[in-house]
């Protein structure tokens, strides 16, 4: 008679969950990391600081100094009253949206070029979470840096505005806005750049398109008196952007004196986080389709 032997395998119990699975804060902390690896990290934050205090600071100084002279408004110049617009101090962004443009294609098109891309979609496979976490530690980073620069500049114009009793009011609501707005407008100028890099995916074209499109083609757009053109500049992304750093008052002036639309400030902003919104959709549809 024989016995049947059943060997009873008793399972090695293993925990089912990987303790270096990807999940969306350990790919943000990776990309906090690559992000502070690259040396135009450091460069474009210190110029766009250093573009917005410089800029500022020459703009109120050259300004308050031409309306000793009597060179203001009836000769051309500046009005006195220049002074006490909030925004005086965001003269500045203009340049500083150059530096945090560049800061915002080169965050992903960085990899791209160096063929780092493939690692990061290889230990990401979703690839939504490593672009989502890029954008993110961008608009921290450019957040941060813009209440820096802006802190910065009211610091350097501070004395000059005094010496002209044009200090500004930081209890006034306007005021506060459009502080505040000098920050969001560089987040979705940054936001903004990030998203025609990733849909580009090489440095010198995204460069390219995205600083021609804020220094020629919204300035082409709006001084083509062609209808076409003059309904169509008031919601490119720049120029619907800047209207939450200017002043109601400036904005009433405006649309009186204009037969275009001209957006309110948040509306502005809207506009622009639409173009944002938009783009990084189709940057995102792109990467989940496309190769690296």
């Amino acid at each position: 008679m024989s016995t049947l032997t059943t060997a009873s395998a008793t399972p090695t119990t293993r925990s089912s969950a990987n303790p270096h699975h990807v999940t969306f804060p350990r790919v943000l902390r990776s990309e906090w990391i690559k992000f502070w690896t690259l040396r135009s990290t450091i460069w474009t934050i210190g110029a766009a600081i250093v573009m917005m205090a410089g800029f500022g600071f020459l703009t109120v100084f050259f300004t308050a100094q031409a309306i000793a002279q009597n060179i203001g408004e009836d000769q051309g110049g500046m009005p006195p009253g220049i002074l006490r617009d909030p925004s005086v101090i965001l003269v500045g962004s203009m340049m500083a949206q150059l530096a945090v443009a560049v800061l915002g294609v080169l965050v992903i098109t960085g990899e791209y070029s160096t063929g780092m891309i493939r690692s990061t979609l290889t230990a990401v496979p979703k690839r939504l979470p490593a672009l989502w976490a890029k954008a993110l530690v961008l608009t921290g980073v450019t957040a941060l840096t813009a209440v820096v620069a802006i802190a910065i500049s009211w610091l350097v114009t501070l004395p000059t505005l005094r010496a002209n009793d044009a200090a500004l009011d930081l209890g006034d609501p306007e005021t506060q806005r459009i502080l505040l707005g000098g920050v969001l407008y560089l987040v979705g100028i940054a936001l903004l750049a990030f998203a025609i890099g990733a849909l580009l995916r090489h440095s010198a074209a995204a460069l390219a398109t995205v600083l021609g499109l804020l220094l020629v083609v919204e300035n082409v757009f709006a001084l083509i008196p062609a209808t076409f053109f003059q309904k169509v500049s008031p919601f490119l992304p720049s120029t619907a952007g800047q209207r939450i750093t200017s002043t109601q008052a400036s904005i009433d002036q405006l649309r009186a004196a204009s037969t275009t639309t001209v957006l309110d400030p948040w509306q502005g902003y809207g506009v622009m986080i639409l173009w944002v919104v938009v783009l990084l959709a189709v940057a995102a549809v792109l990467l989940r389709r496309r190769d690296a």
